[in-house]
């Protein structure tokens, strides 16, 4: 039962350390700029275009890029330390013996395997439905549409805030314009404010979701997220040149810093977590994959859809747009359910006929 009621924070937990990934990446960039921005200075962009590019830049960065290949290695050799999880050994591969020793040295206590309820378990009538079948459709189809959906739709929008930060942190005077800069310099200060912008408002986001996240629920803090992400991007686009104003321009970052915090204390969090809890054990990391997929589609259309858009209708414009797709994602968000204190077997629906000793024992080592 405490697994259960903590479940939420652990995955947020895991998903959280990304926010750290963006923090180390930014000082990455910043040393690396600002190391080669001294040892071979350069004109602004405006006095001489060929220049403002030295032949060391292409270094940096490789580099900096270099860098992210040292976590995908240990990531890489850690999980091939990590056992399959034990719903999967179980009900999935089968192999009840196999299953107990995992959870066994996980949860260092002695465990005995019960293979012959494994193999009721997965025998049983109405749990060895399909992906594709009706009666996938009946139960998870409409949260499977959830899922995909919000994914999508949210990183359309981050993603697309991330890219084109730089052209709003420009037009609000707050980083100076490209031309002014050598290529260098520009990687220095653009890098600079994403790391502020991540330190002060991604970063907590994260950690907001992982504390809240078994206590007010997952549905209410994504429907929260995109909620307040919808009310930022309007009230930065509507009078947005109010906020270009050199007296407003503080007002606009911290404004623009809260669709960060709401974005990781919202959905970009819950969208994570959600597909990891709804869909049965068999089919969960195939439902989860397809969600993720939908996200990167969402991302592919914020990276090259938006990155145009800012130049062809212009930043206020692009914000709008941004601003209907969060509240598109709200919207959509009532397809999802509620997972915060169920059971795995009780949001898939897998052993349904709870009761006796068998319902006490599920909920007992439900995670």
């Amino acid at each position: 039962m405490l697994i259960k009621k903590t479940r939420g924070a652990f995955i947020a937990a895991v998903f959280a350390m990304q926010g750290f990934g963006i923090l180390a990446g930014g000082m990455v960039a910043i040393i690396i700029s600002a190391t080669f921005k001294a040892q071979f200075p350069a004109p602004a962009f405006e006095v001489d275009p060929a220049g403002s590019t030295v032949p060391q830049a292409d270094y940096a960065w490789r580099i900096i890029v270099m860098f992210g290949a040292i976590p995908a290695a240990l990531t890489y050799y850690w999980r091939m330390k990590m056992p399959e999880t034990a719903r999967y050994t179980a009900l999935v591969a089968k192999n009840a013996k196999q299953a107990a020793s995992d959870m066994a040295k996980v949860l260092e206590v002695e465990l005995e395997s019960e293979q012959e309820k494994i193999e009721k378990m997965s025998q049983e009538k109405g749990n060895d439905f399909g992906l594709f079948s009706t009666q996938f459709a009946r139960r998870h189809g409409l949260h499977l549409l959830g899922t995909t959906t919000t994914w999508f739709l949210l990183d359309i929008a981050f993603y697309s805030q991330n890219l084109f930060q730089k052209d709003i942190f420009s037009a609000i005077g707050w980083i100076p314009k490209p031309k002014t800069m050598n290529a260098l310099e520009e990687v220095f200060k653009i890098a600079r404010a994403q790391t502020l912008i991540a330190l002060c408002s991604t970063v907590p986001g994260y950690w907001f979701t992982v504390a809240f996240i078994d206590k007010i629920g997952r549905f209410a803090i994504q429907l929260m997220g995109f909620f307040f992400m919808t009310v930022f991007m309007f009230a930065l686009a509507i009078p947005y040149h109010h906020w270009t104003l050199p007296d407003h321009r503080i007002g606009f970052v911290v404004m623009y810093s809260l669709t960060f915090f709401f974005a990781n204390f919202g959905p970009n969090a819950t969208t994570f977590v959600v597909p990891a809890e709804i869909f049965p054990a068999r089919l969960r990391s195939t439902c989860h994959g397809i969600s993720a997929a939908s996200g990167k589609a969402g991302a592919i259309v914020g990276a090259f859809g938006f990155l145009y858009a800012a130049d062809g209708i212009g930043v206020r414009k692009t914000l709008i747009v941004l601003g209907v797709i969060n509240f598109l994602g709200m919207i959509f968000t009532f397809l999802v359910p509620e997972s915060k204190g169920k059971s795995l077997e009780e949001m898939s629906g897998e052993g349904e006929q709870e009761n006796g000793s068998t319902a006490e024992s599920r909920q007992t080592v439900s995670v």
